[in-house]
Order: structure tokens, then C-alpha cells, then sequence
């Protein structure tokens, strides 16, 4: 057999093989999202978004995409681009790119945000900062 001949006979065996889809990419877990949101320090009060009650509801879509609703303590917060930025750290930085490909806030006001959102853990920050709750 020719070296021309074994070479089509090789290509027509790899066109024959049927083609294998690509490995799924890796979902992350609702719960590995909320405790990376925990990184997410609010800048005035000096406690994380989660246990400050900001954060009502997290999605991770089939491409790893998360959304996050979060609200803020006040409406009229001007700090909404550094909540952003620390989010973007904690979800899509870091070795091998974050535990997401990529992310979207979604700012929402109704419920209104309310002191009894606070869980225990960040009431307990809140007292060892001084705080009554």
C-alpha cells in the first residue's frame, strides 16, 4: 500500500468516527455562589451583602451565567458600582477564571429592604461593631 493510499484510507476512518460533542461545562452550585458573594463587604457598614439581607435570590444558567437580585440598604446608595466590582472579584476572578463565567446584577427594591433581613450571623458583626439590632 502506498503511503498516498494509507493516508485517505486514515482520513476516511477519522470522517467515519461519529464527532464527540464537547464536555459540558461545569454548572456552579447556587450554594458556592452565595458563599463567594460573602467577599462582598458593604462599604459602609463593613459586613457582607449576604448576611446583611441584600441578596434576595441567585440563578445559574446552563452556561454558568449567574444572576444575582440584590437590593441595597437605601435606594439612594451611591456605592452600587463598588458592590459590582467587588461582586465581578469574587464570582469571575481568581485562579482559573471564578466560579462563574460571567454574571449580571439585577437591582431590585420591592421588598424594601428591612433590619429583620440581617441573619444572625451579621447581626452578631453588627454588635461586635457597636450596632444595636
Amino acid at each position: 500500500m502506498s503511503d498516498e493510499t494509507q493516508v485517505q484510507d486514515e482520513a476516511r476512518t477519522a470522517d467515519a468516527l461519529p464527532e464527540q460533542a464537547a464536555p459540558a461545562a461545569e454548572v456552579a452550585k447556587l450554594e458556592d455562589v452565595e458563599e463567594a458573594l460573602r467577599d462582598v463587604v458593604d462599604p459602609e457598614l463593613g459586613i457582607n451583602v449576604v448576611d446583611l439581607g441584600l441578596v434576595y435570590d441567585v440563578r445559574v444558567e446552563q452556561d454558568n451565567s449567574a444572576t444575582v437580585d440584590m437590593t441595597l440598604t437605601s435606594a439612594a446608595c451611591p456605592l452600587t458600582d463598588v458592590i459590582e466590582d467587588q461582586a465581578r472579584a469574587a464570582l469571575t476572578g481568581g485562579p482559573g477564571g471564578g466560579i462563574v463565567s460571567d454574571f449580571r446584577i439585577n437591582w431590585v427594591w420591592m421588598p424594601p429592604w428591612g433590619p429583620e433581613k440581617i441573619t444572625e450571623e451579621g447581626r452578631e458583626q453588627l454588635r461586635a461593631l457597636g450596632f444595636t439590632v
